[in-house]
């Protein structure tokens, strides 16, 4: 029966080598079932309910990715987009959470959609690398921020806007010590390091007594506290659209990157480089988010920890498959998801905020009109505290830059229509 849904013959690969590089995927991002709780529930939503929300999106999602696009590749909720849903959105812009869930949900079926029709491909190859790369590394500077807040590294300073923190506190020496763990064990090639940093900095914290133990496994939290608790917002509020696109655009170029990326270390690319059943891939990406949605997440997309998995022998959906079944099995353990603390899930933060803030280098540094647009992107998302901002100065730069210097024909369509599209957003709606 494995055979006949997975193919492991043809893909090279043994039901073993499968096992062993699920469970080594589900080591490298078992961070997100205590990080994601912990960024949402500060949104307002109840951590338990998120906790069951995160498992159960990754869960489901990761098994449509195995069975229908039979690709080693697993989805969980992004970090990034979690954090623009709470830092941006609600706390930022003032939308209630059940109203920020709408805006993912609509974001997931327009995802769904684009999917099946050739649109992705138009809006994939209309936008410039050079803004592609600069809004992964833009959002990984926004996740420092919020990293380096959390961990009490960066405060709030009235004279100059930020400033460093009390070094001297436990949690903030623990908060550095975690991230100089998960940083020394990635260089190691250590499986899961970012779960085994995240858990020592928590063991350190109740041996120092700045943290509480609350057990290991339990029953799962009720999940009716934030599932089915989404409400459609207003889609003829420009403002709206503006971040339903943001989650939409994110959650595409993350989704596409990784898919490639991973495809090609597993060697699965064919011989003109493309990606087969790209389509079915990008179906069950933007069906999880509706999915997570539903169930009471932020959107839902693939993870480039994949790549451990396929590093350690992962060819087929039978590797997703198996990481659908340990996040299940992670429902059981919401006190251990409690006990965590937010110093401990900093580092975690700061350290996904260094591999994305890598995007900036594949800009094109030789060309003035495409690194200065990509700087500002990736710039404005952290200042600003907004991705949607971030991508509304990069794309205005970028298309203004582009006339002025004359070379106007540079500028796709698509770019030429969204810069539009976000200048009548700021006249309009300031």
């Amino acid at each position: 029966m494995l055979e006949r849904l997975f193919k492991l013959e043809e893909n090279g690969t043994t039901v073993r080598r499968e096992i062993i590089g699920g469970v080594t995927t589900f080591l490298t991002m078992a961070y997100i079932i205590f990080v994601n709780p912990a960024i949402l529930s500060d949104a307002g939503m109840d951590f338990g309910g998120v906790f069951v929300a995160t498992c159960l999106a990754a869960a489901i999602g990761t098994a449509i990715m195995g069975f229908w696009a039979n690709y080693p590749i697993a989805m969980a909720p992004g970090m990034g987009l979690n954090a623009f849903f709470t830092y941006g959105v609600v706390l930022g812009m003032g939308y209630a959470w059940q109203v920020a869930l709408g805006m993912v949900f609509v974001s997931g079926i327009v995802f769904v959609i684009i999917s099946v029709l050739p649109i992705r491909e138009w809006i994939i190859n209309a936008i410039p690398r050079s803004l592609k790369m600069a809004t992964a590394a833009g959002i990984g500077l926004f996740l420092g921020v919020i990293a380096m807040k959390n961990a009490g590294i960066v405060v709030d300073n009235p004279a100059t806007l930020v400033g460093l923190g009390d070094v001297t506190q436990w949690t903030v020496i623990l908060a550095i010590v975690g991230f100089i763990i998960i940083a020394a064990l990635d260089a190691l090639k250590i499986p899961g390091s970012i779960i085994l940093g995240i858990l020592a900095v928590t063991v350190l914290g109740i041996i120092l007594g700045v943290s509480e133990f609350k057990g290991v496994a339990d029953l799962p939290p009720d999940p009716g506290t934030v599932m089915f608790q989404l409400q459609i917002p207003d889609l003829l509020n420009l403002a709206i659209v503006g971040i339903v696109f943001a989650f939409l655009f994110t959650d595409l170029f993350d989704t596409t990157g990784t898919l490639i990326g991973v495809a090609h270390r597993a060697g699965l690319l064919d011989k003109d480089g493309k990606l087969p059943r790209l389509q079915r891939a990008l179906v069950a990406d933007s069906t999880a988010t509706v999915i997570g949605a539903a169930a009471g997440t932020s959107p839902v997309t693939c993870y480039i920890e994949s790549a451990s998995g396929v590093r350690a022998g992962g060819r087929t959906g039978l590797t997703a498959v198996v990481v659908a079944i340990l996040f299940l099995l992670a429902l059981f353990l919401s006190p251990l998801a409690d006990t965590i603390p937010a110093y401990a899930t900093a580092p975690a933060l700061l350290f996904v905020a260094c591999l994305m803030a890598q995007g900036i280098t594949e800009v094109d540094w030789e060309d003035v009109t495409e690194y200065v647009p990509a700087v500002v992107l990736a710039m404005t998302m952290p200042f600003t505290f907004s991705i949607t901002d971030g991508l509304a100065f990069g794309f205005i730069t970028y298309a203004a830059i582009k006339l002025l210097s004359g070379r106007f024909g540079e500028a796709k369509p698509a770019v030429l229509v969204l810069a539009a599209l976000f200048i009548a957003k700021y006249a309009w709606l300031g």
